[in-house]
């Protein structure tokens, strides 16, 4: 049986919503990468885009109820393929916990949930990049380190 989280029910899982830019959310993605801040039209756009994909891109997120901060966040997006009789595969991407709210496996939380729908909209396998840092963290959740990945950047 899973150990009780102290304060688990603060802390549910759940998509990501148009109110969330104002609970920290972009400031949230600056921990995690180069995340300029976000005009308020400019989101709102890329939100109502990413949400015309339905299940097929999915941002979860935590909000601590007490702060009414967003603390967690991570996201899924389902590769349709030709291979294996037009499968689909899951990615996950910028999965990122809030620097004071680390250690509370907020972490496993969110990639367990994107797990869990990548595999309800029939996804054969989930994959995702990591740094060599967060291996174990990753290993904890069920993933197995296999294949090199490798990245071309363009400029912009």
């Amino acid at each position: 049986m899973q150990k009780e989280i102290p304060g688990e029910e603060r802390f549910k899982v759940r998509r990501l919503e148009i109110s969330d830019k104002s609970k920290g959310f972009i400031e949230l993605l600056q921990q995690l990468s180069v995340c300029d801040s976000v005009p308020e039209e400019e989101f709102r756009t890329r939100f109502e885009e990413l949400k015309s994909h339905g299940d097929d891109h999915v941002i979860c997120v935590i909000e601590d109820d007490q702060s009414g901060k967003i603390i967690a966040t991570g996201s899924v997006f389902v590769e349709k393929k030709f291979l294996r009789n037009c499968a689909k595969v899951g990615h996950i991407e910028d999965v990122v916990v809030d620097s004071s709210a680390r250690g509370l496996k907020l972490g496993q939380k969110i990639v367990s949930s994107l797990t869990d729908h990548a595999r309800c909209v029939g996804c054969y396998k989930v994959i995702l990049d990591c740094s060599v840092d967060n291996i174990g963290f990753y290993e904890k959740c069920g993933f197995k380190q296999k294949e090199i990945q490798m990245a071309r950047y363009f400029d912009q």
